[in-house]
């Protein structure tokens, strides 16, 4: 039996906690041995969602993460006030699943947001109950949102995402707009055969209602294991296909370690952007650390290894101890993701664990 397995600090798959490598710097930030600085925290804060998108998991859902073994509201607020105050991150994304299943929400952020110096702070949601939380989450801290919407027809959306809510994602957006949450950023999916014609027509809507649109190549993450690289949209598909409507030019904006690349639209300002995971990856830039709701760090969204840091928590270990065991998961971060190696596989947990 494992360390991990017994409760106890422990890297899943990877040499135990408290053996230092002594080629790592003596250096606070989370550094790597490819020269990157991880600044930006994905949290999970759930793996429960009320939707059940075709490309994510099954009709019926997945066995969630018992309540006792996810991270405390407490927990959560003490690993990013580290990762904030000892660690050098800037920038606090949460994520779920879907995270305003998460009871305790705003208080989490409304704290997160009294930390000093202040992170900036922004949610991934499929914006299901978002018309009525739009205002308590901007007040709470939030700067900006990212919505999930795959296609603008109602029929679609209930195919992809087996429920018919589609009005809820439009208003919750509109909603968020208007409480200032402004841009609100939409992510796109687009499916072979299923929604791969509303390139064009999702654009042209986020252009008129001053959201700014992702497009996000399908990647190797659903629960079901059955991506196929030649059913994926690529990235050149949909810019071709954009291209026969619109005037794309590459955005000067420095992309540093953002995960999309971005193109004005018609000369701007209006941008598009793409996040090309697998045919364009930007690994060599990538400055993210991840959280899972049960307090599994991972330093990659394919790692295949993850650091129990809530074993660390719940087993007293100071926050300088703590810190100290994301130094070395993060030193150890592989160069890539290796979706191109012929021996890739892919992670045991599901997007929907992992956080995006």
């Amino acid at each position: 039996m494992s360390a991990t397995e017994l409760g106890l600090p422990g890297i899943r798959g990877a040499k135990p906690l408290g053996v230092r490598d002594p080629a790592r710097p003596d250096d606070p930030r989370l550094i790597d041995r490819f020269g990157r600085v991880a600044t930006d925290l994905r949290v999970s804060l759930t793996d429960r969602c009320n939707l059940r998108c075709t490309y994510c998991m099954p009709a019926e859902g997945l066995d969630w993460t018992p309540r006792d073994e996810l991270l405390s509201d407490d927990e959560i607020v003490r690993l990013v006030t580290i990762a904030v105050r000892r660690l050098g991150v800037e920038e606090v994304r949460f994520t779920g699943g879907e995270p305003l299943l998460r009871r305790g929400l705003e208080s989490i952020l409304a704290r997160v947001s009294a930390l000093r110096p202040r992170p900036e702070i922004s949610l991934t949601t499929n914006a299901i109950g978002l018309a009525r939380r739009a205002r308590g989450l901007a007040d709470a801290g939030v700067d900006r949102l990212n919505v999930s919407l795959d296609t603008l027809r109602p029929e679609r959306f209930a195919t992809i995402t087996r429920r018919d809510r589609i009005t809820d994602v439009l208003d919750g957006m509109a909603a968020a707009r208007a409480a200032g949450l402004d841009p609100v950023k939409v992510n796109t999916v687009l499916l072979r055969g299923v929604n791969d014609d509303e390139a064009v027509p999702l654009l042209r809507y986020c252009l008129d209602a001053g959201y700014e649109l992702r497009f996000i190549e399908q990647m190797p993450l659903d629960a079901q294991h059955g991506w196929q690289r030649t059913e994926m949209v690529t990235a050149a598909e949909i810019l071709s296909r954009l291209r026969e409507a619109f005037v794309l030019t590459p955005d000067p904006t420095e992309r540093a370690g953002a995960p999309a690349e971005r193109w004005l639209v018609d000369g701007g300002p209006s941008v598009v952007g793409v996040i090309a995971s697998v045919t364009r990856p930007f690994c060599g830039a990538c400055d993210r650390t991840r959280l899972t709701g049960d307090g599994q760090l991972r330093s990659c969204l394919f790692a295949r290894t993850e650091t129990d840091l809530r074993a660390l928590l719940r087993g007293g270990s100071t926050d300088e101890e703590i810190a100290d065991a994301w130094r070395g998961a993060m030193w150890a971060k592989l160069a890539g993701h290796g979706i191109d190696d012929p021996n890739f596989l892919q992670p045991d947990r599901p997007m929907s664990a992992i956080g995006g």
